[in-house]
């Protein structure tokens, strides 16, 4: 049998909570499946008392993180206490003491992931990630391991369960965001802040991480360009079901010839594709390779017991290779860094098709106007539609469909049109993915 796993829990939130629950209920499943015992012997959290009723007596538990980093017994520490710091300072001291690190801290990682990968990989220890991203759902180990033969080209999904469900309600109900935002919030699904949810950040995170993990670069923060959820109103998600798509969050990287795309915002998707039906709290990703081509990771993106999932099977992963040589085991990202990857694209070069939703005059010669602008820009339109003007009003509503063209020029077209004087208020503007 292999070395048994000794945990040092830091955090008994949700995620810390669902983990120490999947590992004790099963445990004997756990322990065949991983060929050594996995338990929890020491957790650090701030209310002790609290704690010390949820766990088994033979679990220690404190209120001092540095408890599970000088516990000679400990071989792993799970990280989920979420935030920037204790959370670095708890993992590179780990790190440091020769221990394992499991951690669902997408955020940390996204900024300091380099640093901390960079520790792990001199020290020789893993540090294990596949619960931050997505939940419940493997895709951390679908690219590591089940995708491992295959140039990846682009990964899309939808990795924020909340801005997920609020698309849904909104369509389903026709009702706005504040609304809906409001109602995700009494749900639990939405935190009392919701910004980082809601502006696309959560989003980011994720994305960063998987676009390290499929293309061999560094997490980079800074190259990825967001957009939230925050200004999208109910006409826009009904004009979309109108002409056959359905609007959804979503990360996107991908491998082109002027540089790795990374980009979050909301996107126009054809209902005929199965990430356009994903529904609710829930999450999907896509990735395309040379050799599978397309293939779809579906499931719950957060919650106690999926997130738990996730650390419990990386605490597997670390179990089996326990007794491995250092170069038998898996690769920090940043240590798979492809010699031969292209640098991240500036987004003014990223190639869409879009669509655009512009408020104007109702009389002859706008929609002249506006296509004048559109094909001075090399744009090619892929239909034009005039919404009928309600009643005694003298303006009405244009929606545009373009065919694909460079985002700067998209990007001109716009504040061109929106110099017109027939051009009542700000054009809305999204982007289609087709994802063929």
């Amino acid at each position: 049998m292999a070395t048994p796993i000794k945990v040092g829990l830091a955090g008994f939130g949700n995620v810390g909570s669902g983990t120490y629950s999947i590992l004790k209920r099963n445990h004997s499943l756990i322990t065949q499946r991983a060929g050594a015992p996995i338990t929890v012997k020491r957790v650090a959290v701030r209310n002790v008392d609290r704690v010390r009723k949820l766990v088994d007596e033979d679990v220690a538990v404190s209120s001092d993180w540095h408890d599970l980093v000088t516990d000679p017994e400990i071989n792993v520490v799970v990280e989920a206490i979420g935030g920037i710091e204790p959370a670095r300072s708890l993992i590179l001291a780990a790190i440091d003491a020769g221990k394992h690190v499991v951690t669902a801290n997408k955020a940390l990682l996204a900024e300091h992931g380099n640093e901390i990968f960079k520790a792990a990989e001199e020290k020789g220890v893993n540090v294990a990630l596949e619960a931050a991203v997505a939940g419940s759902i493997p895709i951390v180990k679908a690219l590591r391991e089940g995708l491992a033969a295959n140039r990846v080209s682009s990964i899309a999904g939808i990795i924020n369960g909340t801005c997920n469900f609020i698309l849904s309600t909104m369509r389903d109900t026709g009702r706005s965001f504040d609304d809906v935002l409001a109602e995700a919030q009494r749900l639990g699904y939405a935190e009392a802040d919701p910004t980082f949810d809601i502006e696309g950040i959560d989003s980011a995170h994720k994305l960063v991480l998987l676009s390290s993990i499929a293309f061999g670069v560094p997490v980079n923060m800074d190259k990825v360009h967001i957009e939230g959820i925050s200004r999208l109103e109910a006409k826009d998600i009904k004009f979309a079901e109108e002409l056959g798509y359905r609007i959804k969050l979503l990360g996107i990287t991908k491998y082109t010839d002027y540089g790795i795309e990374l980009r979050v915002h909301p996107a126009l998707v054809p209902m005929r594709r199965l990430l356009a039906n994903v529904e609710g709290a829930m999450n999907a990703v896509v990735v395309k390779g040379d050799a599978a081509e397309s293939s779809l990771y579906y499931g719950k993106g957060a919650g106690s017991e999926p997130t738990g999932s996730a650390v419990v099977a990386d605490l597997i992963d670390i179990a089996r290779t326990a007794d491995a040589n250092v170069s038998e085991r898996p690769k920090m990202p940043t240590t798979q860094h492809n010699p031969g990857a292209k640098d991240f694209a500036d987004f003014g070069d990223t190639v869409c098709s879009y669509y655009l939703r512009i408020p104007v005059d109702d009389r002859p010669g706008v929609l002249a106007d506006l296509a004048r602008i559109i094909a001075d820009n090399n744009i090619s339109i892929e239909s034009l539609i005039q919404r009928e003007a309600p009643q005694k009003e003298d303006s009405t509503e244009v929606i545009l469909m373009t065919h694909s063209t460079i985002e700067s020029l998209m990007q001109r077209a716009i504040r061109t049109m929106q110099q017109l004087k027939s051009v009542r208020g700000p054009i809305v503007v999204l982007r289609k993915e087709e994802l063929q």
